[in-house]
């Protein structure tokens, strides 16, 4: 039997009927489509997502990439069991989606992008916005997806659907080679009808694997674990793509072993769990380094291991230390010379777990000691940055985040991707549940905040979401206030207005920049962006897109505004201005290096002097071989 559908009405149907399953629990695959029409949509998917809109929820969107963070946020926090799909018409439509792309595969998070292109025909040849290219014929814009995306085609045949759809569904599910796909549908074929077969249309459950260990590779974890005084667990986002927090909670429970994370594992365990030390790495807590430092084995469970996490190679430098890396990606799981356990993360720690208590393996109390006592250390360092001993006064960033992490429990959502506010997280944030802390670090895309807030909103509409956007990330991209307001997603804004790339300008100064061009302020007399700060009112912007605003200029409005901003429920944003890019303060500075080139050469004092600490560091860096 066969229906005769053209294309786009053809891929609607299919995607509707896709589901995943893992652990017994089954979920639609693609849940909703993000689209922004063109020419090279709107009569191809466009009008296929009117003719099966009870079949395919939509959401309009303003920003091409935005939508695709927003399918990102949606996609993380269905545990990557579900997404969405975007579509945009040719041209700069589909170039717009390139960064999301790349964050979305950086971050190894599904999600299905379904660009317009130029007639397969080429009947109209150069059609409108069409770049051409004069070496091939066979070239669009939509070939810059290729290198960002897991898996790309282009569906240059009604027939050619088939396999293309199905491989999409393969990588999209697949919890090693997830990441985005695309597929590019020329605007002429998305129209074109073809007698479809109806097993095409039949419900598909695609089963996201949980890969076992190999029983060698396991055996000689069990030894290296054994043989450790000092081990430490690193724990990155692979641990919640695998829902294994409560497997490592039992792992380090068992053996006493310390766990730090990294930015995308971050509440791998609770911040009040004994064995949880903190964030690791450039943005961590002094326990989690220190312990780093002098461990004699490095446990990794599910990270890349990214220049933070490592300090560009600096970090761990105990003699003689190993690395056992549980991965369910082989490419992960051989980094720096590690041992590899490749495996799914909750059970090669099951496993792990059994075989040490069997034996009593356990580290040795005076080690407990001693991370429970720095970790306490460390805790007053945080109450110190977040405790305001002058209500009426304008906050710190740190205690803004303070009064956040007062009013907040483990229901709670917050996310947030670049500028200075992951360092002040990682370092100080206190993660109540598994879920909590959504930050989108691999890629640090500014603008990502707002929209992939409204995806966990669509996700997890039970939970308050929070996003956290400097005055820099605000100004990339806040249109998705708009599309916020017009479907009532009840996200929570919390906009902190510092006047300039605080995270940058400070880079800037430690590597002899001297905060060029970081700061928003006036042109001054010699051409510098060094005179006021500029009169910029965000909160108003914010209220023109039609979100209601909270402004507060104390500590005291301040948690006023967020207490008020958490009770309601409609789209809300709290404004706060705090101290200026150029003197931020408040948290503790970074407690291990990160490497970034400093001019080899200069005549300026301040690049000469960091050029003399930047080769101090770079020396202490080590290959593990």
């Amino acid at each position: 039997m066969t229906t005769r559908l053209t294309v786009a009405q053809a891929l609607v149907r299919f995607l509707a009927a896709q589901y995943t399953e893992r652990d017994g629990a089954r979920q639609r695959l693609i849940g909703a489509t993000w689209g922004i029409f063109g020419h090279g949509n709107v009569a191809g998917l466009g009008q296929a997502l009117v003719e099966y809109g009870d079949d395919m929820p939509f959401h309009q969107g303003r920003n091409e990439q935005s939508m695709v963070h927003a399918a990102v946020g949606y996609a993380r926090q269905s545990n990557r069991l579900s997404t969405h799909a975007v579509t945009t018409s040719i041209g700069p439509g589909a170039t717009n989606l390139v960064t999301g792309a790349a964050l979305a595969t950086v971050n190894h998070l599904p999600v299905l992008l379904l660009p317009g292109d130029v007639f397969a025909t080429r009947v109209a040849d150069p059609v409108l916005q069409q770049l051409e290219v004069p070496y091939a014929g066979d070239v669009s814009v939509n070939d810059c997806l290729r290198p960002v995306s897991r898996y790309f085609d282009r569906v240059t045949r009604p027939e050619a659907l088939i396999p293309a759809a199905l491989q999409a569904m393969r990588v999209l599910t697949d919890p090693v080679e997830t990441g985005a796909v695309t597929l590019a549908l020329p605007q002429d074929v998305q129209a074109e009808a073809w007698d479809w077969p109806d097993e095409f249309f039949a419900e598909r459950t695609w089963t996201v694997r949980r890969a076992a260990a190999d029983p060698a590779e396991l055996a000689q974890a069990v030894r290296a674990i054994r043989a450790a005084r000092r081990p430490l667990v690193v724990a990155g986002g692979g641990v919640h793509h695998s829902r294994a927090e409560e497997a490592l909670a039992a792992f380090a429970e068992a053996t006493g072993i310390p766990v730090a994370s990294t930015q995308a594992g971050k509440g791998s365990l609770r911040h009040d769990h004994p064995q949880d030390v903190g964030g690791v790495g450039h943005t961590g807590t002094a326990t989690a380094d220190e312990l780093a430092r002098t461990a004699d084995l490095v446990i990794g469970v599910g990270t890349r291991y990214t220049d933070f996490t490592t300090a560009s190679n600096t970090l761990f430098q105990g003699d003689g230390v190993r690395f056992l890396n549980l991965n369910i990606a082989s490419f992960d799981g051989h980094k720096l010379a590690g041992l590899p356990l490749v495996a799914d993360a909750r059970g090669a720690l099951d496993e792990l777990t059994a075989a040490l208590r069997s034996s009593g393996h356990r580290v040795a109390d005076a080690y407990v000691t001693e991370y429970g006592e720095d970790k306490e250390r460390w805790e007053q360092r945080v109450d110190a940055c977040f405790e305001a001993d002058e209500p009426d006064v304008r906050p710190t960033q740190s205690q803004v985040l303070g009064a956040l992490d007062a009013l907040a429990d483990a229901s709670d959502v917050i996310v947030n991707a670049a500028g200075s506010l992951p360092g002040d997280l990682h370092k100080l944030w206190r993660a109540r549940s598994r879920d909590q802390y959504h930050l989108e670090y691999g890629y640090s895309c500014m603008g990502y905040e707002i929209p992939a807030a409204i995806g966990v909103k669509l996700a997890a509409p039970e939970r308050n979401v929070w996003a956290l956007v400097g005055d820099g990330t605000y100004l990339m991209m806040p249109t998705e206030i708009v599309t916020a307001v017009q479907e009532g997603i009840a996200i929570k804004i919390l906009l902190v207005q510092n006047h300039g790339y605080a995270s940058i300008g400070g880079l800037s100064e430690s590597v002899g920049g001297e905060r060029f061009g970081t700061a928003y302020r006036y042109t001054a007399d010699d051409g510098t962006f060094t005179g006021a700060p500029l009169p910029v009112d965000l909160a108003a912007n914010v209220a023109s897109l039609g979100m209601r605003v909270l402004r507060a200029k104390t500590v005291r409005e301040l948690r006023e505004a967020l207490a008020e901003a958490r009770r309601a429920d409609t789209p809300t944003c709290v404004y706060v201005e705090t101290e200026t890019a150029d003197t931020v303060s408040g948290p503790p500075p970074a407690q291990a290096w990160w490497d970034v080139p400093v001019a080899e050469t200069a005549t300026r004092a301040s690049a000469v002097k960091a050029r003399e600490l930047y080769e101090r560091h770079v020396s202490t860096r080590r290959r593990h071989l």
